[in-house]
This record gives structure tokens, C-alpha cells and sequence, in this order.
């Protein structure tokens, strides 16, 4: 009778790197058309995302991830805050205060007293919850400054969207469908609003223009003349407002 050897387990794929004492959530993805294992960092440093081509061994995986760590480490960046009582959060091109009293029941928005002072968002409940109270109270000032853009763009477009929908997107910051539904991401009330203004005039054009042609991009100009700093900004700047944590949950694996 033959006896039976043990089968190799195959090497478990972690879904967090530890880089430099820190954890870093890890995703990985098959693409059929890809040739070579792509690595990037996901906006604001949240993340590090492989692309593989199918059938990619793991112990392969590891080995890349083993050999590039210190690309990652160069390229994370700080690590992301944790939005707790006391934080100061871009806001509208100025900056807000978060503060905690737990006996407080509904969140209040308070305005700058003078120019230069921060904006005051007073959140109650328990501190645990903060991060996701801000973000919440941040969801409902997004979705006012965009609906007014939008109804804004939409008088000199003579087009309105079906619908508007928030999401907290890293890939993009807005988005537009065929049957003219707009998507953006609420961390767009962070940036200043000339960013903001660009963005829904960006995606208000695609209204009209279902492309990135000339055309298109004459009509954006149209909707924002100030388009190009707006641009500019997100692509200098934007990936800084993903580096806010709104929970404090730590990724479970890590290699």
C-alpha cells in the first residue's frame, strides 16, 4: 500500500502589508489581459493594489511584494489620520475643527469667526464614533454645494441629471452615465470650491458630451472658465483628502 504524502498548502495571500510597523490595506486583482504584475499605491496612501495576470502563482505574488517593499515604503507617505476631537480637516478651501461633546445629540456647522479661523463642526455621541459622525455631517454639505452647482451649471447647460449619488470613490472623482446620472465623490467638499465647480461642470458637460474630445472640453470651459486650476489642483492635490480615515478598524492580515 502507498503511502500518501502530505500536500503542500498553498502560501495564503495577506490582505494588508506591514510597512515600516504600519499596516496597509493589500488588494489583489486578476486582469485577462494583463502580461506582468503592476503595482500602485491607492490615493491618499490607503492602500496598495497589485494587478496580475490570471493564474499567477501566490508564492510569485509574495516574492514581488517581498522584493518591492521598499518602493512601497517610499511611496506611501505619511500615514492617514484617524478623524477624532481636536482634528483640523481641509474644508472648503479653509479648514475644519472637530469637537466632541457627547451630550451633544445633532452635529452643528459653525462658520469661520474671521478670516484665517477654522470652520467648527461640533459632533456628539460616543468618541468611538466620531470619525463616522464627521463624515456623515460632511456627506450633507457635499451634497448641498454640489446640488447647487449642478442646478448652478445646469441653467447655462439647458440639461439637468436624473439623479446625484455620493460615494467615497478612489479611483475617481466623479462620474457620469449614459442615461445622465451623476456620481461624485463627498470628499470634494474638502477641496476648495473652485475644485469643487470645476468637477460638476466637468461631469454636467458629459451631459452633452459623452467623451473627452475637443468639443467636450470647449464646453467645460464654457460651464467653468477657470477649469484649468481646478484641474490642476486635483491632480496636485486630491489625493490628499483620501489620507482621512473616518473609522479606526485595522486591517486583520498582514505580511
Amino acid at each position: 500500500m502507498k503511502r500518501l504524502l502530505p500536500t503542500a498548502r498553498k502560501p495564503v495571500l495577506p490582505d494588508a502589508l506591514l510597512v515600516a510597523e504600519r499596516r496597509v490595506p493589500l488588494e489583489v486583482r486578476e486582469h485577462p489581459t494583463a502580461r506582468r504584475i503592476v503595482l500602485r499605491i491607492a490615493p491618499g496612501g490607503v492602500g496598495v493594489r497589485l494587478t496580475v495576470p490570471r493564474r499567477t502563482a501566490r508564492a510569485t505574488i509574495l516574492d514581488f511584494l517581498e522584493r518591492h517593499r521598499g518602493w512601497v515604503e517610499e511611496r506611501l507617505g505619511p500615514e492617514p489620520e484617524i478623524v477624532a476631537s481636536g482634528a483640523r480637516l481641509p474644508f472648503r478651501g479653509g479648514t475644519l475643527l472637530i469637537a466632541h461633546d457627547p451630550a451633544r445629540r445633532l452635529a452643528r456647522l459653525d462658520p469661520p469667526l474671521a478670516e484665517g479661523e477654522p470652520w467648527i463642526l461640533h459632533v456628539g455621541g460616543e468618541a468611538a464614533h466620531t470619525g463616522r459622525r464627521v463624515a456623515d455631517a460632511l456627506k450633507r454639505e457635499a451634497r448641498r454645494d454640489l446640488e447647487a452647482a449642478v442646478e448652478r451649471h445646469a441653467g447655462a447647460l439647458g440639461l439637468r441629471p436624473r439623479a446625484i449619488s455620493l460615494k467615497d470613490t478612489t479611483s475617481r472623482w466623479g462620474s457620469c452615465t449614459a442615461d445622465r446620472r451623476l456620481s461624485f465623490s463627498w470628499r470634494i467638499v474638502m477641496a476648495p470650491p473652485f475644485v469643487l465647480d470645476y468637477l460638476v461642470a466637468h461631469e454636467m458637460a458629459h451631459l452633452r458630451e459623452m467623451n473627452h474630445g475637443p468639443r467636450f472640453w470647449a464646453l467645460c470651459r464654457t460651464l467653468c472658465p477657470g477649469m484649468d486650476a481646478g484641474r490642476n489642483w486635483l491632480r496636485a492635490e486630491g489625493s490628499g483628502l483620501h489620507a482621512w480615515r473616518f473609522s479606526s478598524d485595522p486591517a486583520q492580515k498582514a505580511l
